[in-house]
């Protein structure tokens, strides 16, 4: 039996400040914890210095293994290489390895040379500044149908063709792999998988969104389980990352005792 490496995204438990999420992680037997830079009142977004955040992940010997994230990273402008400039150094600053690069989600950019070109711009562009940092640029594809980039298949052959491996990660997201619909995984070019879970029976697959995201438990039907067995018999050997959405994940009165039920229950699948 292969086990799981474990991380936790802050969207697990987005109302804990910092230093309380990476108890919570540390807790759970945790090493690796991802933080945002969308949770109002925390940080990022409150002001809390990044050498604050590394202090706190030093005392709880924890690895930041991502921000999450630069938004719609792949429309290039002023105002984006802006945004990555201050994301890429709070992250060097607070001792995070990566930086998450989520595309548009709009229903712009879509069309296939558009969609290919601008891919190929913002890495290029990136490329330089996430070096000078030493940190890796984590390209996580979304499966809505309106996503400018849903393809994790597009992303790796833009990152190969322009020999950018060194700098460029995939993220392969449970969630969006099954709504893109895409066989295709990419275990050898993966730098971190997010996990999180559909119960509802009702809804259709067109019509997920991220408030569906919930823990993975037995009524999953994205198939979890078989995902990460595949991704770990394939080689893959980086974290996955508890990222659920659902309001009523983040109602829960008792996150570690929640988190600890889908540990075990993927754990004893794979």
């Amino acid at each position: 039996m292969t086990s799981i490496r474990f991380a936790l995204n802050h969207m697990a438990a987005p109302s804990l400040a910092v230093d309380d999420f990476f108890a919570l992680a540390k807790s759970l037997g945790i090493d690796s914890v991802e933080i945002r830079n969308d949770l109002s009142g925390n940080a990022i977004l409150d002001g809390t210095k990044p050498e604050a955040i590394r202090e706190a992940a030093v005392r709880h010997g924890l690895t930041i293994i991502s921000i999450n994230a630069l938004q719609r990273f792949n429309e290039w402008n002023e105002t984006r290489a802006r945004e990555a400039r201050e994301l890429i150094d709070y992250a060097a600053a607070c001792g995070a390895k990566a930086l998450v690069l989520v595309p548009k989600n709009d229903g712009t950019g879509c069309a296939d040379g558009e969609r290919r070109a601008n891919l190929r711009q913002s890495l290029a562009a990136l490329k330089p500044m996430l070096d000078k940092a030493g940190i890796i640029g984590l390209v996580e594809p979304l499966g809505f149908e309106i996503c400018s980039l849903r393809s994790k298949t597009e992303a790796a052959e833009a990152i190969r063709e322009l020999g950018v491996q060194s700098t460029f990660k995939l993220v392969h997201d449970t969630f969006h792999h099954h709504l893109a619909g895409e066989a295709a995984t990419f275990p050898e070019l993966a730098g971190l998988v997010h996990i999180s879970g559909v119960s509802d029976p009702s809804v259709s697959v067109a019509d997920m969104r991220d408030s569906h995201r919930v823990l993975v438990d037995g009524d999953d039907r994205l198939d979890n389980a078989g995902q990460i067995k595949a991704l770990l018999q394939a080689g893959y050997k980086g974290p996955f990352s508890f990222e659920p959405f659902a309001a009523e994940v983040h109602a829960v009165k008792d996150p570690a005792a929640a988190l600890r039920a889908s540990m075990d229950y993927l754990t004893a699948r794979v």
